[in-house]
């Protein structure tokens, strides 16, 4: 795998959230309009695609002072869609996501920058298959919207890389003329839009 963003981005982001529960509004996850995404390479050729269906979080969130902001997500793992049923029973099996032992994939921020004008650098513990490791998600946020039901509303869309293997979904099937039927990095993708408290 190439330099990771945490590799290439971490430099900017020693300094930790001033609170462990952030200092900015209060704001909840509208899950109904938020998705968590994946992309990962299939025997070499096409990129297979499938999202998470349910998710939950809160974020405390100031757009004046992104420095500190903490967000906290919860993924099911077993909302697990890639439009094929087989494919997503092996992937809640115990050759990848073991589900019925690590039911959920969770990230809670350390620390937020901005990275210039229109992006964020949000660096967090990814929490995958009873692994955690530090990752850092570049993302993008809407100006705050009133909504027709009197509330307030902010989104997020984030993108990120990772290696599978280090958080121990390692199962892979090696082909005959060379390669694997399953890429080893993940790009994810998290549509996210949060409602102030």
């Amino acid at each position: 795998m190439n330099t990771s963003i945490l590799e290439q981005e971490t430099a900017v982001l020693e300094k930790p959230s001033v609170a462990e529960n952030g200092t900015g509004q209060a704001w909840n996850l509208d899950k109904s309009h938020s998705t968590a995404g994946f992309s990962v390479r299939h025997l070499m050729i096409s990129n297979v695609k499938g999202h998470f269906s349910d998710l939950s979080g809160t974020l405390h969130y100031d757009p004046l002072h992104v420095e500190d902001s903490v967000v906290s997500v919860t993924i099911p793992v077993a909302t697990v869609d890639t439009r094929e049923p087989a494919r997503d029973a092996h992937l809640k099996s115990a050759d990848f996501f073991e589900v019925e032992k690590y039911p959920e994939i969770t990230f809670r921020s350390i620390a937020w920058q901005h990275k210039n004008d229109d992006e964020l650098l949000v660096k967090g513990d990814l929490t995958i298959h009873g692994v955690t490791r530090e990752v850092v998600v570049t993302a993008e946020a809407t100006p705050e919207v009133k909504d027709p039901w009197g509330g307030t509303r902010v989104g997020f869309t984030g993108h990120t890389k990772i290696n599978r293997k280090e958080f121990g979904l390692g199962w892979n099937v090696a082909l005959e003329a060379g390669g694997v039927v399953v890429g080893e990095d993940i790009s994810i993708t998290i549509e996210t839009e949060f409602v102030k408290s």
